[in-house]
């Protein structure tokens, strides 16, 4: 039997970087497979059909109510199989879509991690589970990335079957192939003294991202120790505006976004993170296979895979200072530096993708289960 599949998500962004292996392999298996996202191009690889839908970041902004009416549309006329759907915003509207429509697709929900937790304020953790309580109905499929959220997903029956996975997997080969590669990129070129201490994070700047703590945990720290923030985003302006000027203008670098990441972790010592929650995040793991102690906030996410005392260490979300502390310890022991680095290679081999994969793709396989053996046919 042939399926037909559709993979939904706030951004194509997302897509492109985090879902391109499970699209390919769908396909490789005979599975005719779509997307369905903002920024979407007309041709993408390894989909049979790409709809540009115009969400929108602000809940609440009339365009994603415009995108609903599309899904529900495009899904009524194209007759999935199965739908997957990624990050909270289009997984809400994602579900939204298909709520009442009879017959419907199966529908599995990956959450890249619940944007609460515990110390949500109130108003805020009530309102974003109560749009996971709301569609929960329509969630066949529910799969968690950390501790924290399989929990809260269990407890509340968000899905009418919950598992956890280990992330979507990293294409840690890549990471081998690009890290040969000579980019150009290196502490000379970048002004960088090869005595210097060097602090890297890669990821976007948003609010929930937090470099500015990262920023301030700077002042604390010595005048040889450099800060690489990589990537672009909503909170950019609002990060440089706090270097501009200062004294640590010369010490925080801003090179934008980059596409081999493997070389601009090569320029580092150690790789340091700020996020107020997270799923299970690549640039955490991507460090540490390339051999980078983490220092990192204390929350969901960071937590599952940063081994505090081993492979990094983990400071109070928020605190500048106890940042900068974690990071000066590091500075000061070099042996120990060194020793979480190789530990944290070992530690995050069970994330690589030609691991996951087939994980992630059995459990789409299960969703399905019903359909394959009404069909008299063998699931995935």
């Amino acid at each position: 039997m042939k399926y037909k599949a559709l993979f939904t998500a706030s951004t194509y962004s997302h897509i492109k970087h985090f879902h391109q292996p499970y699209l390919r392999e769908l396909q490789r298996m005979g599975w005719e497979v779509d997307i369905g996202c903002a920024g979407a191009p007309e041709q993408v690889p390894y989909t049979d059909k790409s709809f540009d839908l115009p969400f929108k970041k602000r809940m609440s902004s009339v365009h994603n109510l415009q995108a609903l009416r599309m899904l529900r549309q495009i899904i009524y006329i194209r007759g999935y199989d199965l739908v997957v759907t990624h990050t909270s915003l289009a997984a809400f509207f994602t579900r939204l879509a298909i709520k009442g429509m009879r017959p419907r697709p199966k529908l599995v929900n990956v959450v890249h991690g619940y944007l609460f937790d515990d110390s949500t304020p109130v108003m805020k953790r009530n309102l974003l589970l109560g749009a996971e309580r709301l569609t929960a109905p329509e969630t066949d499929f529910l799969l968690t990335m950390n501790q924290y959220d399989y929990e809260i997903a269990r407890r509340y029956q968000l899905g009418k079957r919950v598992e956890m996975i280990p992330g979507m997997g990293v294409d840690f080969v890549k990471l081998d192939e690009d890290s040969k590669k000579d980019t150009g990129i290196s502490r000379n070129t970048l002004g960088i003294s090869e005595n210097a201490f060097v602090l890297i994070c890669v990821a976007e700047f948003s609010r929930r991202k937090s470099q500015n703590v990262l920023i301030q945990a700077m002042n604390y720290l010595p005048e040889d120790t450099v800060l690489i923030l990589c990537g672009s985003g909503t909170e950019l302006g609002r990060c440089r505006e706090l270097v501009e000027g200062s004294k640590l203008e010369r010490r925080v670098l801003f090179p934008g976004q980059v596409e081999n990441v493997a070389t601009w972790y090569k320029t580092a010592d150690i790789a340091v993170m700020a996020s107020r929650s997270e799923g299970l995040p690549f640039n955490v793991m991507e460090a540490m296979y390339l051999g980078l102690p983490v220092v990192a906030s204390r929350v969901k996410g960071h937590i599952d895979l940063v081994d505090d005392g081993v492979t990094g260490l983990l400071y109070s979300y928020g605190d500048a200072k106890a940042c900068a502390d974690a990071i000066r310890y590091l500075i000061k022991s070099p042996q120990i530096c060194a020793q979480f680095g190789m530990k944290a290679r070992i530690a995050v081999a069970q994330y690589t993708l030609q691991a996951v994969l087939p994980n992630v793709l059995s459990q789409f396989g299960e969703a399905l289960a019903p359909i394959a053996v009404n069909a008299n046919s063998t699931s995935l």
